[in-house]
């Protein structure tokens, strides 16, 4: 049985790590960061099977997760960190020189958890279908996780990667959609966005579920229902609708905040909303 109460005491320190390594050094993506905290909670916390120690690169025998919108770093690293591939105290190296915990997630630094460099927006979700068709050839049972910013979807390599996933019939693969509406630019509706996500990734062969993003047991739910309907020849695509920015209420409802650093004040206002419960790095 996962404790949602838990969960959601997991994901409160995750946004206070995510808003402080964000402002510390005056950079970074704290938006999509905290609007998918519960996501990221939930599936390293409760749902995914992983092994943070000892670390391993080809993930054999294991659950394995894709960060395609590689921006999005800071809750990545967090729950990373805060699972034990790495110490908490790294945190506070985001972004800095010779730090592992670069802008964008990489490999070249040998940082514990990350398998892939992602980040060029669209790829992510190529590598995501590699190692799914690897898992099926190797004959494991496990499941590959993507996750994918909705104003990612609109580069062409995203639609050739779930063409691939439903004609090889990857049937362990649960890619989620970061539903917020907002991009660097903009509002998605306004610059290239879809009305509808689900028939269209149904129309490729998919097999389509929507999940509140910003509700731990919507998303504990949605995302064990997801792995239910893996094993059924088609991939699963999860619309997860979240608010960029949540819960901090100066950030909810603009997509100014994809890529900016709150200032001193704004820090002490977001941590104000979001209590410590594991202790800040």
């Amino acid at each position: 049985m996962i404790d949602v109460q838990h969960l959601e005491s997991i994901a409160s320190q995750v946004r206070r790590d995510i808003v402080r390594m964000v402002h510390a050094v005056q950079s970074g993506h704290p938006g999509g960061s905290l609007g998918c905290a519960d996501y990221f909670t939930a599936l390293f916390f409760g749902v995914m099977d992983h092994r943070p120690q000892p670390f391993s690169m080809d993930a054999k025998g294991e659950d394995v997760f894709v960060l395609s919108n590689g921006h999005i770093s800071p809750v990545y690293y967090s729950v990373l960190a805060r699972s034990g591939y790495f110490p908490v105290s790294e945190l506070a190296t985001f972004r800095k020189l010779n730090s592992r915990l670069q802008g964008h997630p990489a490999t070249h630094e040998h940082l514990p958890g990350v398998r892939i460099a992602t980040g060029s927006l669209g790829q992510g979700l190529s590598v995501a279908t590699g190692l799914a068709i690897a898992k099926k050839m190797n004959g494991e049972q496990k499941h590959v996780f993507a996750l994918c910013g909705d104003g990612e979807i609109q580069e062409g390599q995203i639609w050739e990667a779930i063409m691939f996933a439903a004609h090889n019939k990857l049937d362990n693969m649960i890619i989620t959609i970061d539903a917020n509406g907002r991009q660097i630019d903009g509002d998605t509706k306004d610059i290239m966005g879809f009305e509808d996500l689900a028939p269209r990734f149904a129309a490729f062969g998919c097999d389509v579920m929507h999940m509140d993003g910003n509700n731990m047991q919507a998303v504990v739910n949605g995302l064990q229902e997801a792995k239910s309907r893996c094993g059924k020849g088609k991939p699963v695509v999860i619309i997860m609708q979240t608010e960029m920015g949540y819960p901090v209420d100066f950030m909810v409802g603009s997509h100014e905040w994809h890529g900016i650093a709150p200032n001193d004040d704004q820090l002490a206002s977001a941590l104000a909303q979001m209590p410590e419960t594991l202790g800040d790095y």
